[in-house]
């Protein structure tokens, strides 16, 4: 046996071709130098790794040579392919049709084009589509294809106003500051069209880089009058009541219309600032500041919530910009009261809670703020006319806000601020459109929101 193991055979040298008596090499059968057995072999050495792997593990770790491997690799590579080319691939038309829709998603949802990029969307088209070729557009392509829809979008709109609206279409504009700090100019156009259908769509979302001054408003609201080419169906113009935009409003040819709901909250505002609210206001957002700075805090109120039966909410802070957040942190509290002084009663902290008689005043509040809220929600409503409904929400309002003989004191004094602010406010605009919207609309026509004279001129 010995004379054979000389010649070296397949596996690197791992088996050795068989030796016949007579000294020639039978090259048809091999033997294992661990174990002497001898096999059979026709130029596959697969048997014979199996027998490695099985038998004689540390030796198969060593046996693979650089042809096995390249072998091995090759066949890999043309498994992979091989699938690949059997599996059913997206047609032309599909893989546009999902490049346009995605295109759609990421411009309608506001997502960032670099997301076809990741990794995770790509391993779900690919699922989805059962074409684990699929690969997702790149961002240029994405860029090109929302350019194209939008100018698609815009002459359909533009055929729209040329076509369906009247000789009347009113235009709301405003500015704003994104998270970024860049600024923006938006303009949305409404109309009613031949079948009394509202029509409401954006008009321009535009970049600005120089200051809101009034002169500079004014040219941006020409510009956007004459792109779209309405320069002579405006009607009015809605903007809130900004200096800047009140300034702007008087050097165009359009009559103006101030923000109603943009009005009741800076009134709400001013009075909240000068009436005897300010203090417990100010160590509800100490309260909620401290939990909003605190995830832990955060759990142990949760647990509290849970343990006195009550949803794991999250308390609310107000924001000056943000309509309505004050009713909001007001409310959440009120509903948490218990939960929140349970968890401070258990931490080492130095916020001053409020007393019975103040927890009183944010219940008062609470009562004083919903009504306007409810008006709030009322006249941003974007699937009606709600021209008509701003004269009567107003009534209400004022009618919600007359003293009575249970009053403290401070209530009375908010409620003076109210609608001592709010008449003078809305004194400087023309409501002569609120007054035919209303008289209009079959809910209010007896015009009882308006003082007797008035309901007289307004029926002429």
């Amino acid at each position: 046996m010995e004379a054979h193991l000389r010649v070296v055979g397949p596996m690197n040298g791992k088996f050795v071709f068989h030796k016949r008596p007579d000294g020639t090499i039978d090259k048809g059968k091999v033997v294992c130098l661990e174990c002497k057995k001898e096999f059979a072999y026709h130029r596959s050495s697969s048997s014979l790794a199996y027998h490695l792997n099985a038998k004689h593990p540390a030796a198969s770790a060593a046996t693979a040579s650089s042809e096995d491997v390249s072998n091995i690799a090759s066949q890999s590579k043309a498994f992979r392919q091989t699938k690949l080319e059997n599996t059913p691939r997206m047609s032309k038309s599909a893989t546009d049709r999902l490049t346009n829709v995605i295109a759609k998603w990421i411009a309608m949802n506001c997502r960032p084009i670099n997301i076809v990029e990741d990794e995770g969307l790509t391993e779900v088209l690919q699922i989805a589509s059962n074409d684990p070729s699929y690969k997702p557009p790149c961002r240029t392509t994405v860029t090109t294809k929302i350019s194209k829809m939008y100018d698609g979008e815009k002459k359909n709109k533009l055929e729209i106003l040329a076509e369906d609206s009247p000789n009347c279409v009113a235009i709301t504009g405003d500015h704003w500051t994104s998270a970024g700090n860049h600024s923006y100019f938006g303009v949305t156009g409404h109309f009613i069209d031949s079948e009394w259908n509202l029509n409401s769509f954006a008009l321009t979302v535009m970049r600005t880089e120089t200051r809101h001054f009034a002169d500079k408003c004014a040219e941006q609201f020409l510009k956007v009058a004459n792109d779209w080419g309405i320069e002579n169906k405006i009607s009015t113009i809605g903007t809130d009541s900004a200096a800047n935009m009140l300034a702007a409003m008087r050097a165009l040819p359009y009559e103006h219309i101030a923000c109603n709901a943009h009005i009741l909250q800076r009134t709400i505002t001013v009075c909240l600032d000068s009436s005897g609210f300010v203090g417990v206001l100010a160590k509800c957002r100490k309260i909620v500041g401290h939990f909003k700075q605190s995830p832990a805090s955060t759990t142990e109120l949760n647990q509290q919530q849970v343990a006195l039966g009550k949803k794991s909410d999250q308390l609310i802070q107000d924001v000056p910009t943000r309509w309505n957040s004050t009713l909001a942190m007001v409310s959440r509290l009120l509903c948490n009261r218990e939960a929140v002084q349970a968890t401070l009663d258990q931490q080492n902290h130095r916020l001053v809670l409020p007393t019975e008689a103040e927890w009183a005043k944010l219940q008062r509040l609470e009562l004083l703020l919903e009504p306007c809220k409810y008006v709030t929600e009322l006249l941003g409503g974007e699937a009606y006319v709600s021209c008509s409904v701003v004269l009567p929400a107003f009534r209400h309002l004022y009618r919600l806000m007359d003293i009575t003989d249970d009053d403290p004191a401070y209530v009375v004094k908010f409620k003076n601020a109210f609608q001592k602010d709010l008449a003078a406010r809305r004194a400087n605009g023309s409501e002569i459109w609120f007054e035919v919207a209303t008289a209009l609309d079959p809910r209010f026509k007896d015009l009882k929101c308006l003082p007797r004279e008035k309901r007289e001129q307004v029926g002429q």
